[in-house]
């Protein structure tokens, strides 16, 4: 490992060098001048294992070049010693506060000054051992997470492709929802993870179709009062059907399937929750899949115009929908749009 030692005085860096050159794997740099040894301390940050710095300096002392050192990248945890002919007890405070790990006082003793050394650098060592560690530790976490995430994408692509042998427009339909949540989720300033795990339970939100009767799910003209009722039991099925599950994204999607048309003024089934006693993924997901209902061309009627869309939102914001989550997906219009013509394009 690499030390650097700093004295304007040439003669004290010699002495300094010498001390230092019989402890093992210890490859010392002296500098007098301190711009240039912080130069070289920014360069080799990863391989510095301790630093000596003279207190008494023209132009920057050592308490300003223990503080430049610690503003460093990688510098945080390097041992640094200040060596010094004072022995006030003010200075060394200053110099504790300012970051100094370790004092050595003039004229020193090249016993001490090894023995000092030689356990700051092994303290470095353990340091970097343990970052390095954790480092591999996060790493086996992250290809973990991996993993799991892809068997529960498995898991998602499995009860889509069920649905899909039941109506056909699922697999395009939950894709724009997904696109259209990950936007809500993102405007709404969730963290990433949270973002990614409402977005791919999103793909879930009508899984209890499946339970529907064809006569009632592909009917071309409007559904009977009857129809329309045991329509509505899709979102108590789906909930049903992903209960139970240990998987994280499962459960939000059980939440979200038993939610997502739910109304904000407390009028939408199946519970008649209200306002914030509505689960935030659900509202989010009520508004994504309401946008792609009104812009896609369904057996029963034809697609609305985004002007159109636009204005529907705006005006059951408080009503139908969480006037946050509305004003979110409206804040990435631009992007919305996009989207829509994408989808318009791929099915001419």
């Amino acid at each position: 490992m690499r030390a650097i030692v700093l004295d304007d005085a040439e003669l004290n860096n010699l002495l300094m060098l010498e001390a230092l050159r019989p402890i093992p794997d210890c490859r010392p740099r002296s500098f007098t001048r301190p711009e240039e040894a912080l130069a070289y301390a920014a360069a080799h940050a990863d391989e510095i294992g301790v630093v000596l710095t003279d207190y008494e300096m023209p132009g920057m002392d050592g308490l300003a070049v223990i503080r430049a050192l610690r503003a460093l990248p990688g510098f945080a945890h390097v041992p640094i010693v200040m060596v010094t002919s004072f022995d006030q007890r003010a200075l060394r405070r200053s110099a504790l506060e300012a970051g100094a790990t370790d004092f050595v006082n003039k004229p020193c003793d090249p016993v001490e000054i090894r023995a000092r050394v030689t356990n700051l650098m092994a303290l470095s060592r353990a340091y970097r051992a343990e970052r390095a560690q954790g480092a591999r530790l996060a790493a086996e976490v992250a290809a973990a997470v991996a993993l799991v995430e892809a068997r529960e994408r498995e898991i998602v692509t499995v009860l889509m492709r069920a649905a899909e042998h039941r109506d056909s427009d699922t697999g395009d339909h939950v894709a724009r929802v997904a696109n259209y949540t990950a936007l809500i989720a993102e405007a709404l300033g969730l963290p990433p993870g949270q973002c990614r795990l409402i977005t791919l339970a999103s793909t879930m939100h009508d899984v209890g179709k499946i339970a529907i009767p064809d006569a009632i799910l592909l009917k071309p003209g409007p559904l009977t009062p009857e129809e329309r009722r045991e329509m509505e039991r899709h979102a108590e099925r789906g909930a049903r059907i992903l209960a139970n599950s240990s998987s994280d994204v499962v459960r939000l999607a059980a939440e979200i399937a038993v939610s997502h048309h739910e109304r904000w003024d407390g009028t939408g089934y199946p519970h008649g929750l209200a306002g914030a006693a509505i689960p935030l993924p659900g509202r989010i997901v009520a508004v994504a899949d309401v946008f792609d209902a009104l812009t896609s061309n369904r057996p029963y009627k034809r697609a609305w115009t985004l002007e159109a869309a636009h204005a529907f939102l705006q005006r059951e914001a408080g009503a139908h929908f969480d006037p946050a989550v509305v004003a979110a997906f409206l804040s990435r219009w631009d992007t919305v749009a996009a989207l829509v013509d994408r989808a318009a394009d791929r099915a001419a």
